[in-house]
């Protein structure tokens, strides 16, 4: 099992993006999928997460901003990036708990993908 990255870029503080992960592989189901950034000297922080039922969390500094959004039948999570701010550069993550058979789970990451934000 592979997570897929693609969307991200250079954009202007205001500007929107919208980042796509597909989990590609002998899968049975994905359950939770989620997006992280990583900031050079810093903690990898969630930004958000949504569950296979579409319930969604995100951190305090993208609400508003941001929508995680997924497509089941594709296995793929989805996250607009709107008002795009400075602060939001950053590679991000996706991340999704993976299913390859009805009795396991695994965590897997993407390589990440670089979202630079220029004021």
């Amino acid at each position: 099992v592979q997570l897929v990255e693609s969307g991200g870029g250079l954009v202007q503080a205001g500007g929107s993006l919208k980042l796509s992960c597909a989990a590609v592989g002998y899968i049975f189901r994905v359950n939770n999928m989620a997006w992280y950034r990583q900031v050079p000297g810093k903690e990898r922080e969630l930004v958000a997460r949504i569950d296979r039922g579409d319930s969604t969390k995100y951190a305090d500094s993208v609400k508003g901003r941001f929508t995680i959004s997924r497509d089941n039948a594709k296995n793929t999570v989805y996250l607009q990036m709107d008002l795009l701010k400075p602060d939001d550069t950053a590679v991000y993550l996706c991340y999704a708990e993976v299913q390859p058979s009805r009795n396991h789970e695994f965590e897997y990451w993407g390589q990440g993908t670089q979202v630079t934000v220029s004021s």
